[in-house]
């Protein structure tokens, strides 16, 4: 259901289709290395909570390409097994549940009614940076509960702090800014995340720097660019698909399901790595002590055993346990602020938007040794106009 028409003439593209139905797993290659990646739900399901044979204790190398030369220390609690990861993750945790509490609700509700109110005075908006950029930086000083005078300087990052067109960067600036932010919390502690790292305890021990620097490397480098393409995506796909906005404003409870469908449909993250720590038989193809397995989400997310029309945006699709958070012990501490913003979003151009228009578009591609993924938008103008 209005998944027909793509500002591009395409829907988001598939590369792994054929793959996914003829096997299990395939290879492909990243940064020299062949990495057999497993394609279909069950499979992705079934590895990613068996984290005994498919390890994130890898620091680095649980993304996909690495990032060994973007960053100088482990993320937390991303790149650790259980129970490691259980204790760490419990330190971050009252923070990432913040966007179930009422006044963090009420806060990223106020941000994007203004947001929204404002595009609706303007000519056009350039999506991309002009606002699912600002949405993302300023949401997460509220997550994060600290001053949001702060997305300031994290918007000027730019949409991802280690990836840019074509390949990675250092994320230099984003070390000596965190490093910086310890010392304040270290002087003086208050209630943000950072005095909250600064005072916290692992094993009853306090957290070294390191440890810190790790949980603050993932909060601002995850989940970052994919909040920002979702949202992008999300209002690309409204304005290209005028009936599916007047669908939502006929019902909004529908938002709910329709969020759903967005996050599956417009997965941004392709996939994560694991590693094995023996020679494992990964469904026929063999992998060497230490090597790398792929989790296929974006391929998982098209299996069409699971998701009839899998290629189709069905805007009331249900049910749909889409893996776009992952699954298992490592399901993404994220997943909550990402559909309380998404939610918002579609609630307030419920609201607040009579349409939306295309005025121009760049189309974002991954490019990858093997396989090209179209998804989204290096660039999205649409003009905003009121409801009568």
């Amino acid at each position: 259901m209005f998944g027909g028409r793509c500002p591009f003439g395409h829907k988001p593209s598939d590369p792994f289709k054929e793959k996914r139905e003829a096997s299990t797993v395939a290879r492909f290659r990243f940064q020299g290395e062949a990495i057999p990646m497993i394609l279909r739900h069950a499979d992705v399901r079934q590895a990613a909570k068996d984290w005994r044979t498919y390890s994130s204790d890898a620091p680095f190398r649980v993304p996909i390409p690495s990032e060994e030369e973007a960053r100088s220390m482990r993320q937390l609690p991303i790149e650790t097994d259980p129970p490691e990861h259980t204790e760490y993750r419990a330190i971050v945790e009252p923070f990432f549940n913040r966007p179930k509490h009422p006044a963090m609700i009420a806060q990223v509700e106020r941000l994007i009614d203004g947001l929204v109110r404002d595009a609706l005075t303007r000519d056009s908006v350039e999506v991309v940076h002009g606002l699912a950029l600002p949405l993302q930086a300023r949401a997460l000083t509220y997550l994060l509960d600290t001053d949001e005078s702060e997305a300031d300087t994290w918007i000027g990052w730019g949409i991802h702090v280690f990836r840019v067109r074509g390949g990675l960067k250092k994320g230099v600036e984003l070390e000596n800014y965190l490093q910086a932010k310890f010392d304040a919390a270290g002087r003086a502690p208050g209630a943000d995340f950072f005095s909250a790292l600064s005072q916290a305890k692992f094993r009853g021990r306090p957290l070294t720097r390191e440890e810190m620097m790790g949980f603050a490397n993932l909060a601002f480098a995850g989940g970052r660019d994919t909040v920002i393409h979702t949202v992008a995506c999300a209002l690309g796909h409204l304005a290209a698909n005028p009936e599916a906005l007047a669908y939502l404003r006929e019902d909004p409870k529908r938002i709910t399901l329709a969020g759903e469908e967005f996050f599956r449909f417009f997965m941004p993250l392709t996939h994560i790595g694991r590693v094995c720590p023996v020679t494992t038989s990964v469904h026929g193809e063999t992998v060497p002590a230490g090597g790398r397995v792929s989790l296929g989400w974006a391929s998982a997310n098209r299996d069409e055993s699971v998701f009839p029309e899998a290629d189709v945006f069905k805007i009331d699709r249900k049910p749909n346990p889409h893996l776009s958070f992952g699954f298992g012990e490592h399901l993404c501490l994220g997943a909550p602020h990402a559909r309380l913003l998404l939610r918002t979003l579609l609630q307030k151009c419920v609201e607040l938007v009579g349409s939306l228009e295309i005025v121009s578009a760049e189309e974002r591609t991954e490019v990858e040794h093997d396989f090209e993924r179209k998804l989204g938008y290096e660039s999205l103008v649409l003009r905003f106009s009121p409801r009568a």
